[in-house]
């Protein structure tokens, strides 16, 4: 099982690690522009394989994606010193309709996995291009809040004492200032956040669920204020989203992908809990949320389709 990984600096990398570490497929093409950064990534990685996993770790061209199943997207540009966010979007735009095209005229039946940020608007780009190429929308996805929804289930996690992965709870919408925390679908196992609390004396109130909410929310800046940037965390979701397409394990995530409409907003790419299988999103899970979720979510739509029409993008 073949992974590509477009674009080899720190997600990308990282995300190639990530699946070294965890065995995940069997090779692992780094291509980028920077060729001399994608063979010295993969030469640093492959060199981990005795201690991990036995897979083979190359650097590569479009043409040595031929026969990927999966190939992440991480490739971008980065914001320039008085740059606005339109002007980063126009710029990132022109790059991912050279690498969708790149890509699929290689690895046709891959599905794309895109990690580069504003990733909703990128995510909602690559589909458009991508169907340019007859390929349905719903093998193109995005990563969405998958680690701002393990953000917010590590932080719950240490508040009940309980393993995160037995907290269950999604982050929905923009993965950005917008993104909406459904407490009202939270439980511990199969237990109600609430019931749990009471039974174990726990105090989780409006207070704690603002210090939470804020933590999850802030914490890339956080993270970037501290030490540059952040790549282990969606590094880690990236090598997870490709083991669940690779084995066709039908988990629910919170990627994104390009939706008809939401909370009546249409034509929109954001994140939703989403069955993700073999051939990308299966189906989206129905949204049981409070009415003030429901409205914090439409507001989240709204805010990322004003952005795609500022881009001019359809």
């Amino acid at each position: 099982m073949k992974v590509g990984i477009v674009g080899s600096g720190l997600v990308g990398s990282t995300a190639a690690y990530a699946l070294v570490m965890r065995g995940i497929g069997r090779e692992i093409v780094l291509v980028d522009l920077n060729e001399k950064r994608a063979r010295a990534e993969a030469a640093d990685i492959v060199h981990a394989v005795p201690f991990a996993n036995p897979l083979r770790v190359r650097a590569g061209a479009y043409e040595d994606l031929a026969g990927c199943r999966v190939v992440i997207l991480t490739a971008g540009v980065s914001q320039r010193p008085g740059e606005t966010r339109l002007e980063l979007l126009t710029r990132n735009a022109a790059v991912f309709r050279s690498v969708v095209p790149g890509v699929l005229a290689h690895a046709p039946g891959a599905v794309l996995v895109v990690a580069t940020n504003p990733v909703d608007i990128m995510t909602h780009l690559a589909a458009r291009y991508a169907a340019e190429h007859g390929v349905s929308s719903t093998r193109v996805v995005g990563s969405g809040t998958t680690l701002d929804t393990a953000r917010f289930r590590t932080l719950l996690a240490q508040r009940v004492g309980v393993d995160s992965q037995h907290i269950h709870g999604y982050v929905l919408g923009e993965h950005g200032d917008s993104e909406v925390l459904a407490w009202s679908l939270v439980s511990v196992g199969a237990v109600p956040l609430e019931d749990f609390c009471g039974e174990g004396g726990l105090c989780i109130d409006d207070g704690v669920k603002k210090e939470i909410d804020d933590a999850v929310r802030n914490a890339a800046y956080t993270i970037i204020e501290g030490k540059g940037a952040t790549y282990y965390g969606v590094g880690s979701a990236l090598a997870r989203i490709v083991e669940v397409i690779l084995g066709d394990q039908r988990s629910v995530l919170t990627v994104c992908t390009p939706m008809a409409e939401v909370e009546g907003v249409k034509d929109v790419t954001l994140a939703l809990p989403n069955l993700l299988g073999g051939e990308g999103v299966i189906s989206h899970l129905p949204l049981l949320l409070s009415p003030e979720e429901h409205a914090l979510l439409r507001k989240s739509a709204q805010v990322i389709r004003s952005a795609i029409d500022e881009l001019g993008a359809s």
